[in-house]
């Protein structure tokens, strides 16, 4: 599933991201990388998130979460 389909208040985890090489890498330079763990703390229309990684939230646009797959965290 992609992120821009993600529930409130779940954690995933990113499997893979298609998006721009800037992009990419500067989403890599704040801590998304493979296997990070993104829990979703509010969602806005269709796609736009806030998501909470590595301790410090961030705003996503529907461009953005639509180009990152993610799978849900099972709790462990």
């Amino acid at each position: 599933m992609f992120l821009k389909d993600a529930k409130i208040q779940k954690t995933y985890i990113v499997i893979k991201m298609d998006l721009p090489f800037d992009l990419l890498r500067r989403l890599e330079a704040l801590g998304m990388t493979k296997g990070a763990k993104i829990e979703v703390v509010y969602r806005k229309g269709k796609g736009i998130l806030i998501i909470k990684l590595r301790g410090t939230r961030f705003a996503l646009g529907k461009n953005i979460t639509s180009g990152i797959e993610v799978k849900e965290a099972s709790d462990e």
